[in-house]
């Protein structure tokens, strides 16, 4: 469950643990306490991870090169930082894995997406273009989880082109967009990403 780090004050060798860690990034027009973030969270927690589910209201709304600043700024990643993120959440995570130093063990990306979700669609949080090997050398694990019917356009085809370029797991269901207000599908929990967290 931890790791050890080694810590040297005043010439004392101390050995302290280091704790696992996960940030949840929501999507679109969301907040911390919808869907299966929540449940997530305390799934988590109970398991001896300090999890960050922050609220981003200005996600998908600012340019992503204004954005992003935003969210280096308030958390550190770390080898033990495990990542997950929800529609617009997901597009959010390729770019803070562009820009870290730092290889984290764990990204999932739920319902994500790297192109237009429409010919009128107005995505700020997409990058023109990505730096797949810098993405792909900061996760150890990745894993694309798409449904073949989201009714965002978020499906199994926009997870297949992540998954050309970085390599990973992609997992297909028939389960909509895991959690959308305006489809109403509650998605009050998610074992799928619970199982996929040791």
């Amino acid at each position: 469950m931890y790791s050890l780090l080694l810590l040297y004050i005043a010439g004392q060798n101390r050995i302290i643990p280091l704790m696992k860690k996960a940030i949840i990034f929501h999507g679109t027009d969301e907040n911390p306490q919808k869907y299966w973030y929540p449940w997530l969270a305390g799934r988590l927690e109970t398991r001896g991870y300090e999890v960050q589910v922050p609220h981003y209201p200005e996600l998908n709304r600012a340019p992503i090169a204004e954005f992003i600043g935003t969210v280096l700024g308030r958390h550190t990643f770390d080898d033990e930082t495990t990542l997950v993120g929800h529609s617009a959440g997901a597009p959010l995570l390729l770019s803070i894995l562009e820009r870290i130093d730092v290889v984290v063990p764990q990204a999932i990306l739920v319902a994500g997406f790297t192109e237009p979700l429409g010919p009128d669609a107005s995505d700020p949080i997409l990058q023109d273009t990505y730096n797949w090997e810098k993405i792909k050398a900061n996760a150890e694990d990745i894993y694309f989880i798409n449904s073949t019917n989201d009714p965002w356009g978020c499906d199994d085809k926009q997870g297949r082109i992540m998954l050309e370029h970085l390599g990973g797991t992609q997992i297909v269901r028939k389960e909509g967009h895991f959690g959308s207000g305006t489809y109403g599908q509650p998605y009050p929990a998610f074992e799928l990403v619970d199982r996929l967290i040791p």
